[in-house]
């Protein structure tokens, strides 16, 4: 059996400034053919689980066209058509094939393109036809619709975030294809989308967590082959953003319907917990201070760089500056300037600089600072964190900056910190230190849960705030909760 595999993927913030353009992806992931096999063997990512279950199979896997972008704004429209014609021309290119499988994302937004996924599937299908099997995985923050539905054969999502089980759904992806090209399984999906959206919100525990108990409920009957929460991408202002449950039965599209419709009424039901209130950067610094023990990890979740952010939000860094307390450390800024000017003056010297702000006025104003040069890096590690762990990240120069009792770490491209490889590759022990200041909303949970005593979330004004009621929506499908929120709902209303 030969299955085509391949890989487009960017979550859009279409609130965040900027165009998302070709070097934007090559300065992420950009790969043909056997490159791809040998970036992903042995990573815990998508593809790194099609390449083992591949292998298991012995299913003969021919990597056709990589990309990736980290989260940003809205895709030039000539970047998303050079991408899709990319990807075309290598399944083209890759001769005979029985299936084509693919990783996703379900939040990507180019111009004149609300999803680019489904715009994707379309193509896909005028270029090799209704009858070819199409398969992907995708992200949990997915906004999907039924078009982009109705044209794969299989959508399968991950139900963790942190997405740890990205490497369970690739793998997955290429068993259930194998199963549907032997007739051994008859895919049929049924998707019931909610009017609600849902601040990032984590499965390890609360609400999200005693949804995918329900799923997972449903998944151990007879007939259910997946059952999957989609938090959807709050952060995406198109016509598809919001909530949906997607479930794939064998061949029962009745029991496919049952059981989206019953998890989807349970959300709802469950809709004002996904609603929480997190501190103030300063009040989170002060109730850490006062914790028993060390690490205390406070997450900025409002810059969140893996959201589209820009990483240069200064509420939290100035908060902490403020504080000015030994033993803490900040983690990581993106301010390629500061980091220019690290590298130039050389460890042992002092420099006056502006730190982060540089971006807009929203996530906070620069920090003036006197700051010692401890360390210079090339910004390289391979991530250890269980998600997606193996990957090689390159955050460019970066440097260890002393500013009074604060140790803050600058690079020079955006990305949320995953584990304490920045730290440890800058001469620092997350374990000797009190306070431990990054930039992410839920994916550091999947490293730091095991190495901190607690971790305390703020918020504040930001692209990826919590608080999704600020965000000036022109699209949606009103009513909408939490921004109406005396709406009533059930699965089976129109949305």
């Amino acid at each position: 059996m030969r299955f085509a595999i391949g890989q487009l993927v960017h979550e859009t913030n279409t609130f965040a400034s900027g165009i998302t353009d070709v070097a934007t992806f090559r300065q992420q992931e950009w790969l043909y053919g056997e490159d791809i096999i040998r970036a992903h063997t042995g990573v815990r990512s998508y593809i790194g689980g099609m390449i083992d279950k591949g292998k298991e199979l012995g299913a003969e896997l021919v990597p056709t066209f990589s990309a990736v972008a980290y989260p940003s704004g809205i895709i030039e429209e000539d970047t998303w058509e050079q991408l899709k014609q990319n990807l075309v021309a290598s399944l083209k290119a890759a001769g005979e094939f029985d299936a084509i499988c693919l990783s996703l994302h379900g939040a990507g937004v180019a111009q004149h393109r609300a999803q680019i996924e489904e715009d994707l599937m379309r193509c896909l299908r005028q270029e090799f036809g209704e009858e070819l099997p199409i398969g992907a995985a995708l992200d949990l923050h997915g906004n999907l619709n039924e078009a982009f539905v109705q044209a794969a054969d299989l959508l399968l999502g991950v139900n963790l975030y942190p997405h740890t089980d990205e490497y369970d759904r690739g793998a997955e992806v290429i068993q259930r294809m194998f199963e549907l090209v032997s007739g051994r399984i008859k895919p049929v999906m049924h998707l019931t989308r909610l009017p609600l959206l849902v601040p990032t919100s984590t499965t390890n525990q609360g609400p999200a967590a005693e949804v995918n108990r329900l799923c997972e409920e449903w998944e151990a009957r007879p007939g259910i082959l997946d059952c999957t929460f989609f938090h959807g991408f709050p952060y995406t202002d198109t016509p598809y953003v919001g909530a949906s449950v997607l479930v794939t039965a064998d061949g029962d599209d009745k029991l496919a319907k049952e059981a989206a419709d019953e998890v989807a009424n349970q959300i709802w039901a469950r809709r004002e917990a996904f609603m929480q209130k997190h501190p103030s950067p300063d009040t989170g610094i002060r109730t850490a201070l006062a914790a028993e023990g060390q690490p205390v990890v406070i997450n900025e979740t409002s810059d969140n760089p893996g959201a589209g952010t820009p990483g240069d939000g200064t509420y939290l860094l100035a908060a902490l500056l403020a504080a000015n307390q030994p033993h803490t450390c900040f983690g990581m800024l993106y301010d390629p300037e500061a980091a220019r000017m690290a590298h130039e003056a050389g460890p042992g010297a002092t420099i006056q600089l502006r730190l982060g702000g540089k971006t807009d006025q929203l996530h906070g104003q620069p920090v003036e600072a006197e700051a010692y040069v401890k360390a210079v890096t090339d910004g390289s590690f391979i991530r250890t964190s269980p998600m997606g762990a193996g990957s090689l990240i390159r955050m460019g120069r970066s440097a260890r900056l002393v500013i009074g009792n604060v140790d803050v770490i600058v690079c020079s491209k955006r990305a949320q910190v995953m584990d304490d490889e920045i730290f440890r590759l800058h001469g620092i022990d997350i374990t000797r230190y009190k306070l431990v200041c990054l930039k992410s909303s839920q994916h550091f949970r999947a490293f730091f849960e095991q190495h901190a005593v607690r971790i305390l979330t703020v918020d504040s004004p930001g692209l990826s705030t919590l608080d999704v009621t600020t965000f000036r929506y022109q699209q949606l499908p009103e009513p909408v909760y939490p921004l109406h929120a005396g709406m009533k709902w059930s699965a089976g209303d129109e949305i």
